[in-house]
């Protein structure tokens, strides 16, 4: 069953986006002015559809960016990449690509297939492959159920657009892809995975469009009622605020393509009750006084204390007054075959995936 997104949702879901980014994504109020642009410039509302309503044998691909966050904040588009990348793929495949996907549902890239959809006129899938932002390529369900990565687009904001048409495992996918990201300017438009209607609906994980643009109406709620937005959004997604307080000191460096960093917060009241903070462009692993509370593939997500605003990790800084909460991933990202890509130790850490009670969806 077809739905719209019109300029009354935008803001809602890029807030949603933001929550669901955990840190990464890419900034969300420059993805949504983007999207309000394409909204008016084509006058009509972007098509939202569910993962069953996709012919088995058509293509779908997924579009969205690659690059570290804290470039992609200064950097502006040319605005047709994701155009040049799609197009490209047909070229390649010879024959029409018949709806986008979102890649990850965190942050800006969980905009940017809309905005996709609006300029070739496709239909989004309601859905995506990580529940929430990660860092790397191979780091989506997509991946994990076996489909290959390849044939991709990448295409930067001169109209130069590459294919990798055949790369032997999704790991090298991520190294060869961001090597070039680098050389891009380190932000480019992504198209990939390309896979047909009955693949994408045995690996998507569905309905996380709507979980963002509820989780952002709660939030606007929550500012009209005076309630507590981390409270209200820890609710909605079955998770629990973690902490409170404020940030006493961030280390951020661009990497390799990342945004790599670590922030250190002060609870209000009790300079003893502290909480340390690692990530790679999204937040990956927290602790409270020493002891581990949260890791991925768990959302661990930082919000304004006082209107719920979602903070992005290139926008951490001194100061801020935040309140941290995790929420449990999707069960998708919690088999075995998951957390060996995108559990804690995928990431460099020795620690134990100890999983939030529940589930995101």
């Amino acid at each position: 069953m077809e739905r719209h997104i019109t300029l009354s949702d935008t803001l809602a879901l890029a807030i949603g986006a933001g929550i669901l980014g955990t840190g990464g994504g890419g900034n969300t109020y420059v993805g949504r002015i983007w999207l309000e642009r394409e909204l008016r410039r084509f006058g009509r509302p972007c098509r939202v559809i569910e993962a069953d309503d996709v012919d088995d044998d058509a293509y779908v691909c997924a579009i969205g960016t690659m690059g570290a966050p804290t470039v992609g904040n200064e950097k502006l588009y040319n605005g047709d990449e994701f155009i040049w990348a799609m197009r490209a793929l047909e070229t390649h495949i010879e024959a029409p690509i018949e709806a986008a996907l979102i890649g990850e549902i965190g942050g800006a890239n969980a905009l940017k297939p809309l905005i996709c959809g609006l300029q070739m006129n496709l239909p989004v899938v309601d859905g995506d492959g990580m529940g929430r932002a990660f860092p790397e390529l191979q780091m989506d369900t997509f991946s994990i159920s076996g489909l290959p990565l390849t044939p991709m687009g990448l295409a930067d904001n001169h109209g130069n657009v590459v294919i990798f048409h055949q790369v032997d495992t999704p790991l090298r996918v991520e190294q060869y892809a961001r090597n070039l990201t680098i050389e891009m300017g380190g932000s480019a438009a992504l198209a990939m995975p390309l896979m047909r209607g009955r693949e994408m609906k045995a690996a998507i994980i569905r309905g996380t469009l709507s979980l963002a643009q509820r989780l952002g109406s709660a939030v606007l709620a929550a500012r009209r009622s005076d309630a507590e937005p981390s409270d209200v959004v820890a609710e909605l997604g079955h998770g629990r605020v973690l902490f409170r307080g404020k940030i006493a000191d961030v280390e951020r460096r661009t990497v390799q393509g990342f945004a790599r960093g670590r922030l250190k917060l002060v609870a209000f009241g009790n300079p003893a009750d502290t909480m340390e903070i690692v990530f790679q462009n999204e937040n990956l692993v927290a602790w409270r006084s020493g002891e581990i509370v949260c890791t991925v593939p768990d959302l661990i997500c930082i919000l304004a204390l006082e209107d719920g605003e979602p903070i992005g990790t290139e926008m951490l800084r001194y100061g801020l007054q935040v309140a941290v909460i995790g929420l449990p991933a999707p069960r998708e990202l919690k088999t075995p075959a998951a957390l060996a890509v995108v559990g804690p130790r995928a990431f460099g850490y020795d620690v134990e995936f100890q999983p939030l009670p529940g589930s995101l969806l």
